[in-house]
């Protein structure tokens, strides 16, 4: 995407994916202090696969900032790789919508304003809202008390102020939740929603620990309304939960 390496962003700073842990743990250090990626020579797509989540999880979390430039080779040489991995991560990010080529300097990340928020909390509401009453008729009480440590894993994420691991743990309660649905496209499309949303999130200021415990109670409060059969109470608390993304974070 760029022919030379452009300098590194001091901030630019990204976590590795959890499967990159083994070799933090054993010593390996990147250049900058920072973990490498396992030195087992496994295939490039898998490596791909960890640059990938990644930089989606320093999207998340505002490490990547929006309208801030970044080069591939200096992104690779934080994660002990190939610029390659990392470029083809970058350029899946641009077919998701999260970042933007910068001709002969790397890849820019989309700013989102506030209109763009709004756009993607009524899609998911259009989506999601629907789908949950459908199920509300439909799914018996025990099969929702099976989403409750999806729901747990968020509101101890949440206590952590771990935004990473709220983000996450939102993921996969939206996409546990949408899944019983049994309809596979319905599922990712919303699931790339929510990280568009995740995304837009991360470029302004940090939650505080009780806005992510206030986002994550609404997942406990959907669950009770589920299982109590109170229909029209889990529709007010879903909209209310998707009209989050409305506000800048």
């Amino acid at each position: 995407m760029e022919q030379g390496a452009a300098e590194p962003q001091p901030d630019a700073r990204v976590w590795l994916p959890a499967q990159a842990a083994p070799a933090a743990a054993h010593g390996a250090r990147g250049g900058d202090g920072g973990p490498r990626l396992p030195r087992q020579r496994p295939r490039r797509h898998s490596v791909r696969g960890q640059v990938l989540d990644a930089l989606r999880r320093a999207l998340t979390v505002g490490e990547l900032r929006p309208g801030e430039v970044y080069s591939a080779p200096a992104l690779a040489e934080r994660y002990g790789v190939s610029a390659t991995p990392v470029r083809e991560a970058m350029q899946q990010l641009a077919g998701e919508g999260a970042v933007e080529v910068a001709p002969n300097r790397g890849f820019r990340v989309r700013e989102r304003s506030p209109r763009d928020l709004a756009e993607l909390a009524e899609v998911r509401t259009m989506l999601e809202v629907p789908a949950l009453l459908r199920l509300a008729r439909a799914v018996p009480p025990e099969r929702w008390e099976e989403l409750r440590p999806l729901a747990d894993d968020g509101v101890a994420a949440a206590a952590r102020g771990d935004r990473v691991g709220y983000a996450d743990a939102d993921h996969a309660f939206h996409e546990a939740l949408i899944s019983l649905t049994g309809n596979r496209r319905l599922t990712e499309v919303a699931g790339e929603l929510l990280r568009r949303a995740q995304w837009s999130a991360g470029g302004g200021a940090r939650l505080r620990t009780a806005e992510l415990l206030a986002d994550a109670s609404e997942h406990t409060a959907l669950l009770d309304a589920l299982i109590a059969q109170e229909h029209a109470v889990a529709e007010r608390i879903a909209r209310a939960h998707l009209s989050v993304a409305r506000r800048p974070h």
